[in-house]
């Protein structure tokens, strides 16, 4: 089998139901597009399908699972009776898939005509590329600064405090979001946003699936720093194009991701770059929690303000 499609989706159901509509229009295309290039015989020996679709469902409250039953019985679906969290849900069809190579997608994208293909032609041509990330465009169509370096302790801090902000272009203190790059070129980066990435399935045999101790944000990056460790080349590309709905899920318990966000942070940090000294690894931790509570505190305080319910 070519393609795994895995989806993992907790109460976005309208943004699902146009995920999915856009996603089977291009897997349409490219099966076109691949019968045309296989003779007779080559096609009567191809019994399986060219694609499978994974959607896994985190218990939500506002029919997602319903809809995929009724309106795509031919996707597989995971319904979970609790939230798992991302990578835990990832992990649960990443056992199962067979595809040559994995989408990782959100619930909250839509993909553009000729998208699906390009990924899948540029890994196919470019062996030692592991994962390809098309350009992500905002909802109104305006480009998304969707890659970031991988995260020093400096540069999460700069960026958590604000400090990046009066650092001048080209700063090390401002790289870790990449904003002095347009994202209008093809170039390797570290961490493209896992909203749509393609991947080669071997690299899940090599590396491993997520960490499953992450429960939502920075599993991804975790994972793709361990992929560009053993030598595979990540890559971004702006002929692909897909739209993002960003923060769809997110916005709906920010309070919960903000300090998903942190520990996530910590994690990857202890992970990767931690001083092995106690008292210094939970001072980190404890710096990142007060930056956490902060947030919390300045968003509360805004929702206030606007009378809007936190």
């Amino acid at each position: 089998m070519q393609l795994s499609v895995i989806i993992v989706s907790w109460n976005t159901c309208k943004l699902l139901d146009r995920c999915l509509e856009t996603l089977l229009a291009e897997v349409e295309k490219q099966q076109l597009s691949i019968a045309k290039e296989l003779t007779e015989s080559e096609l009567s020996a191809k019994r399986q399908p060219l694609c499978e679709i994974f959607v896994i469902d985190n218990a939500s409250a506002d029919n997602s699972a319903e809809l995929v039953q009724k309106k795509y019985p031919q996707i597989n679906l995971i319904a979970n009776k609790e939230n798992l969290g991302f990578a835990k849900a990832n992990n649960q069809a990443l056992k199962q898939a067979s595809g040559k190579y994995i989408l990782l997608l959100n619930p909250d994208t839509e993909i553009q005509a000729g998208a699906l293909k390009v990924l899948i032609d540029f890994l196919d041509h470019n062996l030692q590329a592991g994962v390809i990330a098309p350009q992500l465009l905002n909802t109104d169509g305006s480009v998304q600064m969707s890659c970031r370096a991988f995260p020093s302790f400096i540069g999460m801090l700069s960026e958590l405090t604000g400090v990046s902000r009066f650092m001048p272009a080209g700063s090390k203190l401002r790289s870790y979001k990449m904003l002095d790059w347009q994202h209008d070129t093809e170039r390797q980066v570290d961490q493209p946003e896992g909203a749509c990435l393609l991947v080669r399935k071997e690299l899940f045999d090599q590396v491993g699936l997520f960490d499953e101790e992450y429960f939502m944000l920075f599993e991804e990056v975790d994972w793709l720093f361990s992929v560009r460790k053993v030598g595979w080349q990540i890559w971004f590309t702006p002929t692909a194009k897909v739209i993002h709905h960003m923060g769809q899920a997110i916005k709906q318990v920010k309070v919960k991701m903000i300090l998903s966000s942190h520990k996530g942070m910590y994690r990857y940090w202890y992970k990767h770059h931690r001083f092995e000294k106690w008292y210094l690894d939970t001072f980190v931790y404890g710096a990142l929690m007060t930056l956490a509570g902060l947030r919390i505190c300045s968003y509360r305080i805004n929702r206030v303000i606007s009378k809007q319910p936190t």
